[in-house]
């Protein structure tokens, strides 16, 4: 499986393009800003996006949304709890002094243990609510090389040492820890957990080290 990493937009978030090398079909997680170098990157890959993937529906992940999908024609899947977040981007924005454009409403509305497939690979949703209600984490199993690899894609769930913050609407601190230890620390130690800031980091080296989390 293809996997390229941006850092997008002036908040620095991180835009995931997962794609398939036998059908080069695509999807991509958060594309939060600056759909061009989006656009650029499935380019020069030769990939061709099928669905747009929000782990939440905060400005700096889905603000490149109505570019990428209008040129690409791509399904908008997300949560339903945070679905209506989607049509208040402008406003949002304009809060922190930034601009943003609103989003297309979504096409698929996604819940706990639902699948999303793109060529010959399947992501498993992850509801994990608390930095917002509708928050998702995506997990995935692929061969590299002809070794298993794991990966979960947490948006702002978990970060490297951190978690995401719940002072925001629909922001619950316990209720983000519970979805950490049930939905993420259940996951095998050797996951690669790829954030939606900053860098990346592993499920094990967070279960023993993030002090936030209480399970060192």
């Amino acid at each position: 499986m293809i996997i390229r990493q941006m850092t997008l937009g002036p908040i620095q978030a991180n835009c995931f393009i997962l794609g398939c090398e036998d059908t080069r079909q695509a999807v991509v997680i958060d594309p939060g800003d600056d759909a061009d170098r989006i656009l650029t990157r499935l380019a020069g890959d030769r990939l061709t996006v099928v669905h747009i993937i929000n782990t939440h529906g905060h400005f700096d992940h889905v603000g490149a949304n109505k570019r990428l999908k209008e040129t690409t024609g791509a399904d908008i899947l997300i949560h339903g709890a945070d679905a209506p977040m989607l049509t208040q981007l402008s406003a949002t924005a304009a809060a922190w002094g930034l601009a943003a454009e609103d989003s297309p409403t979504a096409d698929r509305l996604l819940e706990d243990g639902d699948t999303i497939s793109f060529g010959t690979h399947t992501l498993k949703v992850l509801h994990t609510p608390g930095h917002t209600i509708g928050g998702i984490c995506l997990y995935v199993e692929h061969t590299h090389a002809g070794a298993l690899k794991k990966a979960v894609f947490v948006g702002d769930t978990l970060f490297a040492g951190s978690i995401g913050r719940t002072d925001f609407p629909g922001g619950n601190f316990d209720t983000l820890i519970n979805s950490i230890q049930t939905k993420l620390f259940t996951l095998d130690e050797d996951v690669t957990v790829y954030p939606g800031h900053m860098g990346n980091t592993a499920i094990g080296v967070e279960k023993r080290t993030n002090p936030f989390c209480g399970m060192g």
